[in-house]
């Protein structure tokens, strides 16, 4: 995604690390090919998918506390270009199972639910891995290619291959966020066997309101477009703050829904973040019947639920610029156009 240089300075990237990552990634290519032999599909894959600010980190936060899957952390996150010997130098930093004398614990830290803007702390909370993923992918002004056009320009197999040998090396299913893929979930799916898309919606006025929070964080302002540079940017992009960003969600919802449509039950699941934040063991349940189904994890294998009874839902309206009535008629107003 091409990153528009005027972030507030809490957002800024750090050049200095983004040179000596690219250094590190470069002379480790070689080693992470070594690693591809064990490319076989054992572990389900979950893809996490639908809009910025749904409540996808809070939801990965919590799947990565509970044990049941493997998931990129921002320790992997720093071996982007060679994620298999990224994982193989996570174990050896941070599994119990490779622990001399307790000689290293610094990097094994709690996953707590606090997070800014998508972004986490700790070595070991999750990672949104998007520089992982644009490796694969030709996306060039657009986060977006007509089906055939994105099997034909980008390393989809490439893809599928190290991520199969990530699960492999952690011995579990494997999940991440996908939303860089909302609207090519058909031609993501076709890769694996046993994936299971996870659609999180939330309330689409609050989902409003928190993106467009997010640009006023990340910007200074809520007229930078904040995200991934869905299909209809262009005719999004100039629109009045709250028209654009409730042209945006709901676009993405729009392509999630039909991109998951043809999808068997046991690969798809909707999950409401309002509900979750009520229930989350029943979605823990919900998934866990699935990756049973589709064979990509043993009923052995699934840890007992231990994690949250509930969740606090941050749907209350804060916003100075627009009232929430102001959202629910612009909303309204797109969904009775489409």
């Amino acid at each position: 995604m091409a990153v528009p240089e005027n972030r507030t300075e809490k957002y800024a990237r750090v050049s200095a690390l983004e040179v000596l990552l690219k250094d590190l990634n470069g002379n480790l290519t070689g080693a992470n090919e070594a690693f591809l032999k064990h490319s076989e599909e054992r572990f389900s894959k979950i893809f996490l998918m639908g809009p910025h600010r749904s409540g996808s980190t809070l939801f990965t936060q919590w799947l990565a506390n509970t044990g049941l899957a493997a998931y990129p952390t921002n320790m992997l996150s720093r071996f982007f270009g060679a994620p298999l010997v990224g994982a193989k130098i996570q174990q050896l930093l941070t599994d119990p199972r490779y622990n001399f004398r307790n000689e290293i614990l610094d990097f094994n830290s709690d996953i707590n639910f606090s997070s800014d803007n998508g972004k986490t702390k700790g070595a070991l909370a999750p990672n949104e891995f998007w520089y992982f993923w644009r490796r694969f992918l030709p996306f060039e002004e657009l986060d977006y290619l007509p089906g055939e056009e994105l099997r034909e320009k980008g390393n989809l197999a490439g893809f599928r291959d190290e991520l199969n040998a990530l699960a492999n090396i952690f011995e579990k299913p494997f999940a991440m966020k996908a939303m860089i893929m909302n609207q090519n979930i058909p031609e993501l799916a076709e890769q694996f066997d046993k994936p299971l898309f996870i659609w999180i919606r939330r309330d689409p006025i609050f989902n409003i309101q928190s993106a467009l929070e997010a640009r006023k964080r990340q910007y200074g302002d809520i007229n930078t477009w904040y995200s991934f540079k869905i299909k209809e940017y262009p005719e999004l992009k100039s629109l009045d703050p709250l028209e654009s960003v409730a042209g945006q969600i709901a676009a993405i919802n729009r392509s999630v829904e039909q991109g998951i449509a043809a999808l068997p039950d046991h690969k798809k699941l909707v999950v409401q973040y309002e509900d979750f934040c009520q229930r989350p063991e029943y979605y823990y349940n919900e998934i866990t019947r699935r990756l049973i189904e589709q064979g990509g994890v043993s009923a052995e294998q699934v840890p007992e639920y231990s994690g949250e009874a509930s969740f606090s839902n941050t749907n209350r309206w804060r916003l100075e610029e627009y009232s929430q009535e102001d959202a629910e008629r612009v909303y309204q107003k797109i969904v009775d156009h489409y």
